[in-house]
């Protein structure tokens, strides 16, 4: 991994940036070699919601979220509390997992926790 003070958009071709936002419609069905992804880090999801959903869009980027809802469902919890927000090393952990292995199911059992009070369907009733 390099790091560096200068933005991604001054990087990279806005047509490679896809911005991972939970908020976004599109599903992140595969990762393309060829674009850069961008993993934005909030404090608080409740204050921010769509914080970055609207920072991608105000600089015209692509914008993804990871198919927590495609792949795993709402786990009973007695807070009734369901996220699909994830830390940002939760989203580099599902993108890493995924890289690897191909399998969504496997790289969302790696990143997200039971916490977010999402399972994979064969844990449900665990």
């Amino acid at each position: 991994m390099d790091t560096t003070p200068e933005s991604y958009l001054d990087l990279f071709p806005l047509e490679a940036i896809v911005y991972l936002t939970p908020d976004s419609e599109n599903v992140l069905e595969d990762i393309d070699p060829d674009k850069v992804y961008v993993l934005g880090g909030l404090v608080d999801e409740s204050i921010h919601k769509e914080l970055t959903l609207r920072r991608a869009r105000e600089q015209c980027l692509q914008t993804a979220r990871l198919p927590i809802r495609e792949y795993m469902v709402k786990a009973p919890n007695a807070r009734n509390y369901h996220s699909e927000t994830l830390a940002i090393n939760q989203v580099f952990d599902v993108l890493s997992t995924y890289y690897e292995t191909r399998s969504w199911p496997a790289a969302l059992r790696a990143g997200v926790s039971s916490g977010k009070g999402y399972v994979l369907p064969d844990t449900a009733e665990q």
